[in-house]
């Protein structure tokens, strides 16, 4: 292995020697003495010592198959047949979604191998030591929001398993807030469950992956099963028609459609880092997650396709909640089992995709004061906060307005990532200045200014102009800025290109000053 050399302007304050590339390309740090007294490194945001990067091409997988296999993923494909949609198009608008979403997951899946970094410690290196916090906090809040859905579905499945074991008294007790009392109990318990979970470390997150991935899996199909079975084989459920057809009505659904799809992974698209920090090596997490993530998304879409398709025949009505759909099953067993494997895929995908994030997220915030154990609790206090039970009563706001909207803000972030990272940087970064002020990534006062305005140029563009159809979500119909509307559709992509040209015009003036300031 070799020393990697610093540039002259910061030998004076990194100690020689203490970055190491390793032959594979990992770098390390051996000795952290030179960063360990400053405010901005804290044990979980330090990197990753190699002897500890030990996640191989099975846990990336089992990661996504654990992470893919939930009850939003399944919400998603049953969303799209409710608003009208066939089988084929819900099935070719979630596959490339998740073929296009996989870009931006590779490319900020490199920084966190090779430095062995979290999310917002790899921003520092373009937001600015401070300014990292704008887009770690953007993506933290949003994570909390997810973790509140997700722990309502699990609160949900619990409730309806107690509800088949004890009687009428529980399903009909006492109402607070429009809700039974035993359902927020329930509630209650299953967020008990998850931070239990996050107490114990990423380790056990690992171990937990390795066992939840397959069993769903198995479950599923053999749900798919009973449904051809009821719905006398595949022929009903495959001709069952589009309300839309291939004209007008559908393309017109399509694109915010195929940005939500995106959507739903943009978040982890960002702070990818955050596991692949861990990976063996970078063919491991990026066979890992090939293998993982489309093809998973897309089988279990096909999944959640065939089986709403098929509750249209079998009870005259699409079913898109599977909560739902296991109660209406009279074998208490069977029911108990379903649920219980919605329990196990909500726990698998909340504690890996939506606490793991907004703990480094927090931590970086104040890394003196918040470590992972105490995010992961900060993060499923807001999770209740935002009051999830409203986000997900209706699939036009779960796909058009939350999924939309958070997803052309992310858009930008990545934006600024991808430039930074893959064309001004290089994939080089010095992990010692990462960490201290008054370094190569100070910038000024901790902010680079030029990924703020990129950032906010590209979510103006990407999100405002927010409308929704009447009667049917919270903007108005012409759109927040009418001249921007016909861009939302495709917030995403928007925010995507915007923050990436926008980055790279702002920063070329700098680009130059630092190739002279280092000859």
């Amino acid at each position: 292995m070799t020393v990697e050399p610093l540039p002259p302007a910061e030998t004076t304050a990194v100690e020689p020697g203490t970055q190491i590339t390793h032959p594979d390309g990992r770098v390390e740090l051996r000795d952290f003495s030179t960063i360990a007294d400053s405010r901005y490194f804290n044990e979980e945001l330090a990197p990753v010592p190699i002897e500890r990067r030990t996640w191989t091409t099975y846990n990336f997988a089992a990661l996504w198959i654990g992470m893919a296999h939930n009850i939003p993923t399944y919400l998603l494909a049953a969303g799209l047949i409710q608003l009208g949609m066939n089988w084929v198009q819900a099935f070719l608008t979630i596959t490339l979604g998740n073929l296009l979403v996989l870009i931006p997951m590779l490319l900020n899946s490199h920084a966190g191998t090779k430095y062995g970094i979290p999310f917002p410690v790899f921003a520092r290196a373009f937001y600015g030591v401070r300014g990292a916090n704008l887009p770690a906090l953007l993506r933290a809040f949003i994570a909390c929001g997810w973790f509140g859905i997700q722990t309502w579905i699990g609160g949900e499945a619990i409730y309806a398993i107690a509800g088949k074991l004890l009687g009428s008294w529980w399903v009909d007790a006492a109402r607070i807030m429009d809700y039974p009392w035993t359902l927020w109990a329930s509630f209650f318990l299953f967020w008990a469950i998850e931070m239990a979970i996050i107490w114990r470390g990423m380790d056990t997150l690992r171990r937990f992956e390795n066992w939840a991935a397959p069993f769903v899996i198995v479950v599923a199909v053999a749900l798919l099963i009973w449904v051809m079975v009821e719905a006398g084989g595949l022929g009903p459920i495959l001709s069952e028609p589009s309300k839309l057809g291939w004209g007008a009505d559908f393309w017109k659904l399509f694109a915010p459609s195929l940005m939500g799809m995106i959507a739903f992974w943009a978040t982890l698209s960002l702070n990818i880092p955050d596991f692949t920090r861990f990976g063996g090596s970078q063919r491991q997490q990026a066979y890992g997650q090939v293998l993982g993530l489309p093809t998973t998304m897309s089988f279990f879409a096909i999944l959640s396709i065939m089986i709403t398709s098929g509750t249209a025949v079998i009870y005259g009505e699409a079913i898109w909640d599977p909560i739902q759909l296991a109660a209406k099953f009279e074998n208490p067993l069977v029911v108990a089992l379903g649920l219980f494997t919605v329990v196990v895929a909500t726990l698998s995908v909340n504690v890996a995709a939506n606490t793991v994030s907004p703990a480094y997220d927090f931590s970086n915030a104040a890394p003196r004061l918040v470590n992972f154990r105490t995010g992961g609790l900060i993060t499923g206090v807001l999770g209740i906060l935002i009051q999830p039970w409203r986000l997900v009563q209706d699939p036009n706001i779960y796909i058009f307005v939350w999924l939309g909207f958070y997803g052309g803000l992310l858009g930008a972030v990545a934006g600024v990532l991808i430039a930074g990272y893959w064309v001004r940087s290089r994939t080089r970064l010095q992990l010692p200045a990462l960490y201290r002020p008054e370094g190569r990534y100070w910038f000024s006062g901790g902010w680079n200014w030029a990924a703020i305005v990129a950032t906010v140029v590209g979510a103006v563009l990407a999100v405002g102009g927010a409308y929704s159809a009447p009667g049917k979500g919270p903007f108005p119909e012409d759109g927040l800025i009418p001249f921007l509307k016909p861009l939302y559709d495709y917030s995403w992509v928007v925010g995507l290109i915007a923050g990436f040209l926008v980055y790279l015009a702002l920063s070329m003036p700098r680009t130059a000053h630092v190739k002279e300031e280092n000859r």
